[in-house]
């Protein structure tokens, strides 16, 4: 059994940096992927943020797909919940159609920003669909099997491309595991915002296990962690940011989780409920190409996952790229 890796980039704004500079590094980390032998380089979907700079993951991945020639690109994710299905679909069926067999569609269940953001996006939307609704609405365009009935019969989302988009859903809990099985769509856990590798084993058992073979599908699983990788196990502790795994518990029921303490307190004033706050440590897996390569691989043989997408956030640039080249000889020992 192989290991895959990929990388997942938030564009981050480190201090000193514009948002442009940002962009810059993204593309320059895409290219950077393709030419390590990386499968695929997803974006990330942040709002109203000064600290991450992607807010619109299908223009830059455009510009990805534009830059590089062979790797996938793709969102990790779109947040659906503030967007119409069919007006993803159409967005994704150009991208495919201008780099077949190159894009990938993410899912993101957060809304990916602060509740002011999300009234902005969603402003004067009236009934909006469930985001299961909204994710069988997606899989129908993508598929190009319009509607029969209704007044919308018919309708497909153009131009159709030679591959369609692959499909994906992201999250970080046992309902999004849920979801992904009952739809049976490729899962994509998020072990750096959920912080607990139990759960995360627990979610990928649930998933195989209850997962609905109905559509024709079969269970694939992607594991998204953060990891840092240096010369020395020393050196890459050294290089860890100083933050912690913020979340905000609200009375409603929702989880979200933020980068910083200021943003859950600022969240959940926004959000106008009561609401609790919950610190962890990160969980970032630090260290020389060997501990980095034995945690992966201790992590595929307790979840049977053989792709990783890994993300990086480290200063100066440099040496998020430094962590890459590693990542990427890590495994290549592997393989030789």
């Amino acid at each position: 059994m192989t290991i895959t890796i990929s990388v997942l980039d938030q564009s981050p704004i480190y201090e000193g940096e514009t948002g442009a500079e940002a962009l810059a590094h993204t593309v320059a980390l895409a290219q950077k992927a393709e030419e390590l032998g990386f499968k695929r380089f997803w974006v990330a979907e942040h709002h109203d943020s000064g600290q991450l700079a992607g807010s619109s993951p299908e223009v830059l991945i455009s510009y990805l797909l534009a830059k590089t020639s062979r790797i996938r690109i793709g969102s990790g994710g779109i947040m659906l919940q503030h967007y119409s299905s069919y007006k993803v679909a159409e967005n994704f069926h150009v991208l495919a159609s201008l780099a077949p067999g190159r894009v990938d569609l993410g899912i993101g269940r957060a809304p990916g920003g602060l509740p002011r953001s999300t009234q902005a996006l969603q402003q004067n939307v009236v009934n909006p669909l469930s985001l299961t609704d909204k994710l069988v609405e997606l899989r129908r365009y993508l598929a190009v099997e319009p509607d029969e009935d209704g007044a919308l019969a018919g309708l497909k989302a153009t131009p159709i491309p030679p591959l369609a988009p692959e499909l994906y859903l992201l999250g970080a809990s046992s309902g999004s595991s849920e979801l992904a099985a009952s739809l049976g769509l490729p899962y994509v856990f998020s072990l750096f915002i959920g912080g607990d590798e139990q759960a995360a084993v627990e979610a990928v058992h649930q998933y195989r296990t209850s997962f609905n073979h109905g559509a024709g599908t079969k269970p694939h699983v992607i594991l998204a962690l953060s990891a840092i990788v240096a010369g020395t196990d020393q050196e890459a502790q050294s290089l860890i940011p100083p933050q912690r795994l913020v979340k905000v518990h609200l009375a409603s029921g929702r989880t979200v989780t933020v980068s910083t303490l200021e943003q859950a307190e600022e969240f959940g004033r926004q959000a106008r409920e009561p609401y609790t706050i919950e610190e962890k440590e990160p969980l970032i897996t630090a260290g020389s190409k060997e501990t980095v390569r034995d945690k992966l691989l201790a992590l595929r043989e307790a979840t049977g996952v053989e792709e990783f997408i890994v993300t990086t956030s480290v200063a100066p640039f440099e040496q998020r790229l430094r962590s890459y080249e590693l990542l990427s000889e890590a495994f290549a020992e592997v393989r030789a």
